[in-house]
């Protein structure tokens, strides 16, 4: 796994529950992708290969404007070691969440 990204959808929209809806509609696109993930308060991290990574980050805009999102903002973070290993979701938090 030489890959990790932290994917912030923000939707422009004026409803929370609206905000709530494509965000959650995001979040079950990433779910589907087998990729391991952990969901945040502000965002949500995905562990894998770099190429697979970006089509997922690519494709979160397209998943949001399906679900309705006339426009958005999104923010990412990549962590990326060509050779090796980039710390695990599971190193960097499991230890705070038991």
């Amino acid at each position: 796994m030489n890959t990790s990204v932290a994917i912030q959808v923000l939707p422009s929209v004026l409803d929370d529950e609206e905000v709530i809806r494509i965000v959650d509609e995001v979040i079950d696109y990433i779910k589907s992708t087998g990729y391991h993930y952990y969901v945040g308060p502000f965002e949500t991290t995905v562990e894998g290969d770099y190429e697979g990574l970006m089509e997922i980050v690519k494709n979160c805009q397209l998943v949001a404007a399906k679900a309705g999102c006339p426009a958005m903002n999104t923010y990412v973070k990549i962590a990326y070691k060509p050779e090796g290993d980039v710390l695990s979701i599971d190193k960097k938090v499991t230890k705070h969440h038991q």
